[in-house]
């Protein structure tokens, strides 16, 4: 089985080294395509106005001067353009990837563009428990649970066009309750903060901060089912159209 490893934290990153041992326990087959330099939060961001260059740091061990797309499309185009991957695994990302966040992850969007491909494709993320833990973001749960949860997804019969989004809790591993297949939750939108500051010129400037929100104790969707120290499985999948509107805009342009 040929794997394809890639992140949005860049390919220094300390997940992806977690995310190549678990991958390892899979297949030897393994070739790593990730971001130069960490790519946070550019969801399914492609790079058109500017090149992209290829660099190596060992055999079958690349980066890419741009985003985590960037990564995948070079990987399928041209690297491994003879023997495509027969799975692509994206992170561990250092954070969680949880409800509305999909839509702005880059872990997530190079999934995405392998089940556009038609690969199977898994993200794979380590929540935190701490705001701003710096360095000391443990992987433990991921790296002893990897292995257990993606075996049997590759056993598993996918629907074509669909990807795998996965969550470790910020837990030690002996502390995680279990797998759970939920759905992706919602979280409202007014978690948004805003830090404002000033410049030595004087001049404002903003940092973006994501404040945390209150969840129901029933682990219905990925959101509150990590809080209880469950492994979130959420497939997603590429179509976004909301079929039940169709009637309703099909009567409105009758």
């Amino acid at each position: 089985m040929r794997i394809l490893l890639t992140n949005d934290d860049g390919v220094h990153a300390r997940g992806l080294q977690v995310l190549e041992r678990i991958a390892r326990t899979l297949s030897d087959d393994i070739t790593i395509v990730a971001p130069l330099e960490e790519q946070s939060g550019k969801g399914r961001s492609l790079s058109l106005t500017e090149p992209v260059r290829l660099r190596t740091f060992g055999e079958r061990r690349f980066a890419v001067t741009g985003t985590p797309t960037d990564a995948v499309m070079m990987a399928l185009a041209e690297i491994m353009k003879d023997a495509k991957p027969d799975l692509i695994l994206s992170g561990v990302n250092r954070g969680a990837n949880l409800g509305e966040d999909v839509s702005y992850s880059g872990t997530v969007s190079a999934a995405m563009e392998g089940a556009l491909a038609g690969i199977r494709s898994i993200a794979l993320s380590q929540r935190y428990a701490l705001s701003a833990p710096g360095e000391q973001v443990s992987f433990e749960a991921a790296e002893a649970w990897g292995e257990r949860v993606l075996r049997p997804l590759l056993d598993a019969d996918w629907a074509p066009r669909t990807l795998m989004n996965v969550n470790f809790p910020p837990v030690p591993a002996a502390e995680v309750k279990g797998i759970k297949p939920v759905g992706q939750g919602l979280r409202d939108y007014g978690r948004l903060k805003l830090d404002k500051r000033t410049d030595p010129r004087g001049f404002d400037y903003y940092w973006f901060g994501l404040g945390r929100v209150p969840h129901t104790p029933v682990a219905d969707t990925d959101l509150e089912a990590i809080e209880q120290g469950l492994i979130t499985v959420t497939p997603l999948h590429l179509d976004m159209t909301h079929a039940p509107s169709l009637d309703m805009l099909a009567r409105a342009f009758a």
